[in-house]
């Protein structure tokens, strides 16, 4: 028997409510955020993979050792409009950063809201309001790794975003039942590869959660098919370069695990470094996101988030990740553990909203109290004090970043400028007639993108170094008669050249992980040609 009661059509939610689900609060948060990164982001110095993406994006093409191209391509635009400066470097992650608290507290709003084409909606979300959408974009905000998101330009910046980008459109096929959806789920799958190849791992999560829930019957449809044909068609690029290089990213990963460079952490340290990196009390946030994922009924159409979670978490940590590589899952988590925060506190009988305004104060309290670790509001000395109030030891995810007294991601932003002042002394040294036959070595990726940027405007040359994809532009075309060599021994480049004067050391930064680096110039060669010893001198790790 057919119903005779009418049904009102959905409508589209209005701008005025838009703003009325807290969307205006977390943009307030958002412009805080971008205001602050840029107040602080020139209180130190540029950081050492800053130069790399530099000296990347003064050489474009599709794909270097270390990375994908898109971060570096991002630069070279950057530098083209913003210039130079630490504020114009950094203006991209300061921005991403800020937009990424937007995207996670709209991935919340998503997840709750009645949408036009849901086919149901469950009762649960009639109560949840705008806590939710503000109180991820409080984790968000204010988690420390996010934090340093904003503060460094690197590919970690624009991570998140991507991340989340195709957890929206897994959502957004899930709600409104439409499998077109995962076209924008392959372009940005397809984008993050250009960005940052741990990605992959995210995506293998979603396959393998589409397999385990009742979303499988998506690999029956071609729009899902169509979707990873996109993601591939952009990568593809990238994939052809690597092709043509014979992999040189897998020679450095594969390097770098034969040099055990890297600190390898057990089970229950990898874990309490993923509550650390999103704040220990906001870890009560994404843990929450994660079992309503799995287990809540309400939010059991999007199970396949909590599965690519388990999945992601797995792999990193079984291919000794290091523990920032999952931070980019989170601010789904986050947007997930609030929405069931909030409906549970909602439907108490007793209407304990006292509960949400606790837990929001004490993210922000802890937040603000852990703000310094990872944005530079303190100086050195002072920073060097203050971490004696922390509770924790700050983490070392490599062993030789043991040394410096500062941690990596601070110590190194000092000392470059004196390496390539040392390689000016050096270079005024050279008489007029040879400098065009005279390059500089360096020996690895730091020293040679500072000489290239400091170095430039005292009239250097560019830097040469057989690290990573400064091996592969090659030798130039020195002959190797005369050349400036940094950080190496002089009985070493004795045994290349006849003349190895040591010119001095690299003025002390008490605060640098670099430490005082020596500078010769050798002249005089021993060798048959530059070009001919180049293969020699590749140092990938």
């Amino acid at each position: 028997m057919a119903s005779t009661v009418e049904t009102a059509p959905l409508q589209a939610p209005s701008r005025r409510s838009y703003f009325g689900e807290g969307m205006a609060i977390v943009w307030g948060i958002a412009v805080a955020k971008f205001l602050l990164h840029l107040y602080f982001n020139n209180r130190y110095g540029y950081f050492r993979d800053e130069f790399d993406y530099m000296s990347c994006g003064d050489h474009l093409q599709w794909g270097y050792v270390d990375q994908p191209p898109l971060v570096p391509f991002l630069t070279h635009l950057g530098r083209l409009v913003l210039g130079d400066s630490l504020r114009a470097i950094r203006f991209i992650p300061a921005l991403a950063s800020s937009l990424l608290v937007v995207q996670a507290a709209a991935t919340a709003r998503l997840l709750a809201r009645k949408d036009t084409g849901q086919p149901r909606v469950s009762p649960v979300f009639e109560n949840v309001g705008s806590y939710a959408p503000i109180l991820t974009a409080i984790c968000v905000a204010l988690a420390p790794q996010y934090l340093s998101n904003g503060g460094l330009l690197g590919t970690n910046c624009l991570e998140p975003n991507l991340w989340l980008g195709c957890a929206q459109f897994v959502i957004l096929a899930i709600k409104r039942n439409d499998p077109r959806y995962w076209i924008g789920f392959g372009i940005v799958a397809g984008l993050g590869m250009q960005e940052k190849y741990t990605i992959a791992v995210f995506g293998l999560g979603i396959v393998i959660g589409l397999l385990l829930t009742e979303q499988r019957r998506t690999f029956l449809n071609p729009w899902i098919w169509l979707g990873g044909l996109v993601a591939f068609l952009i990568f593809l690029p990238n994939l052809l370069w690597n092709w043509h290089y014979d992999w040189p990213f897998l020679q450095l990963i594969r390097a770098i695990r034969a040099e055990g460079r890297d600190v390898v952490w057990g089970p229950f340290e990898f874990f309490f470094q993923q509550l650390s990196e999103v704040d220990l009390v906001a870890g009560v946030v994404w843990l929450a996101g994660l079992f309503a994922l799995l287990f809540w009924r309400p939010l059991r159409p999007y199970r396949v988030l909590g599965w690519s979670y388990l999945v992601s978490y797995t792999v990193i940590y079984l291919q000794h990740g290091k523990n920032y590589y999952l931070a980019p899952i989170y601010p789904m988590l986050f947007a997930a553990g609030a929405v069931a925060i909030d409906s549970f506190v909602a439907e108490s009988p007793s209407r304990r909203g006292w509960i949400k305004r606790v837990i929001a104060i004490m993210i922000v309290v802890n937040g603000i109290y852990l703000m310094p670790i990872t944005v530079p509001v303190f100086s050195p000395a002072l920073f060097l004090a203050y971490t004696k109030t922390l509770p924790v030891k700050l983490p070392v995810n490599e062993h030789s970043h043991a040394r410096a007294a500062l941690p990596q991601w601070y110590a190194d932003q000092f000392g470059w400028k004196e390496i390539a002042d040392e390689a000016a002394v050096a270079w005024s040294r050279i008489p007029t007639a040879e400098r065009s036959d005279c390059g500089i070595f360096a020996q690895d990726y730091g020293q040679a993108g500072a000489i290239d940027f400091f170095g430039r405007r005292q009239g250097l040359p560019g830097a040469m170094s057989g690290d990573r994809t400064y091996w592969l532009w090659g030798p130039r075309n020195y002959s190797g008669n005369c050349m400036i060599v940094l950080d190496d021994r002089k009985e070493v480049l004795e045994g290349y050249w006849n003349n190895v004067e040591y010119v001095g050391t690299s003025s002390p930064n008490e605060w640098a992980l670099e430490q005082q680096i020596p500078v010769f110039i050798c002249k005089g060669k021993k060798i048959e040609s530059w070009a001919a010893v180049w293969p020699r001198l590749k140092r990938w790790r």
